[in-house]
């Protein structure tokens, strides 16, 4: 049995480091291929220390882009591969006539199975850690385009919003020295009374805005307020200017990283979609989306391990000329499986009866396909 596991299991690893080096080399090289202009335009710009991109230093931008990016690919599609490595391992038994040889000595071939599952187990974990532990540390590169420098701890903000319905927005915000780099606030007031449709009441300039812990705001350099009143008339003839040192706001420079990832949810841990729905400045309209991402976490390596367990017995046949079919129709079930996911996850968020029920979209799939798997399983031809 240890011998016959030990086989299988190389063999499963043997299709699975192919599958990955050869998926993710593919994805590599088109986007390589469409954007190669982009890296080009690097040539000759500055970096955050005012030193001259070269050559040399565009080549390593471009290594370090995609280094990162690699991560992310692997996360999207860890599913997928594992799929292919079982078909791959599989195939070859059969078409070895192996199975039959199996089957010979009186073993059942849902035997075969187990280690397959095992190490894709195993394999999810990884993914799993990819998503939790790197795919966060990066995130901030992660969004940037390929013409963009990595500039780190240091990027814009747009209308970030705070307590008494103000938007903050800043072509940069560093997080070392919490600045805020030219920054505008819109200043606004909800008509009558209601929490979500506000009225432009003013809005600040100034050249820089620094977070004040104890004050409770931010300090303005060379900050004006333009008032403009509450109606359609005095917008156009009771415009005040007059200058300000100091806004006071809920917005805390601890707050702002932690909005800023509102715009790239997927690419969050649990924790810190945990963060990002505690905080009160997060609008009512994302917090639907912030549930979905948090149950993914949960069921996305669920529905990966039952792409498998649907896969796996449509692949385990006894005669060669069959295999064609089988791959196909496990290609095809894997699909079916990728689809229901995605619209499930674009329904997600979406108002049925009245109501927002992420929760149960995200786990949706899951109620579909393990009952389909476990069936497949014992309907079996051992």
């Amino acid at each position: 049995m240890k011998i016959l596991d030990r086989y299988i299991a190389k063999n499963f690893l043997y299709g699975y480091f192919i599958s990955l080096f050869v998926m993710i080399g593919m994805f590599l090289t088109i986007d390589l291929f469409m954007n190669l202009d982009e890296f080009a335009e690097l040539l000759g710009m500055e970096d955050a220390t005012g030193h001259e991109m070269t050559m040399m230093d565009v080549m390593m931008n471009v290594v370090r882009f995609y280094g990162i990016r690699c991560a992310l690919w692997y996360k999207d599609m860890a599913g997928m591969i594992i799929v292919i490595a079982a078909v791959f391992s599989l195939t070859r038994m059969t078409r070895s006539n192996e199975l039959v040889a199996v089957m010979a000595s009186g073993m059942s071939l849902k035997r075969i199975l187990a280690p397959i599952l095992l190490l894709s187990v195993f394999l999810t974990g990884l993914m799993v850690a990819d998503q939790e532990f790197l795919i966060p540390k990066y995130a901030y590169e992660l969004t940037r385009e390929h013409d963009e420098l990595s500039y780190e701890n240091a990027y814009d903000i747009w209308f970030v919003g705070d307590d008494r319905g103000s938007l903050f927005c800043s072509q940069e915000y560093d997080e070392k020295t919490k600045t805020l780099d030219e920054p505008f606030i819109i200043i606004r007031e909800p008509v009558d009374g209601s929490g979500d449709i506000y009225r432009v009441t003013g809005k600040i300039r100034a050249a820089s805005a620094v977070y004040d812990a104890q004050r409770g705001g931010w300090v303005l350099t060379g900050g004006q307020q333009m008032l403009l009143g509450g109606g359609d008339t005095e917008l156009t003839e009771g415009r005040q200017s007059k200058s300000i040192d100091f806004y006071k706001s809920n917005l805390t420079a601890g707050d702002i990283p932690i909005r800023k990832r509102e715009g790239f949810k997927s690419l969050l841990s649990l924790r810190q979609l945990t963060e990002l729905e505690n905080n009160t400045g997060v609008r009512t309209t994302d917090m639907a989306a912030l549930a979905l991402q948090k149950h993914s976490r949960v069921t996305k390596p669920i529905i990966n391990l039952i792409m498998l367990m649907v896969a796996l017995p449509v692949l385990v046949c006894r005669d060669p000329k069959a295999m064609k079919t089988a791959v196909l129709i496990s290609f095809l079930t894997t699909l079916s499986c990728f689809l229901v996911v995605f619209v499930c996850d674009l329904f997600a968020t979406e108002v049925f009866l009245g109501q927002i029920r992420p929760a149960i979209w995200a786990w949706t799939p899951i109620f579909i396909f393990f009952p389909v798997a476990l069936i497949e399983i014992d309907s079996m031809r051992t």
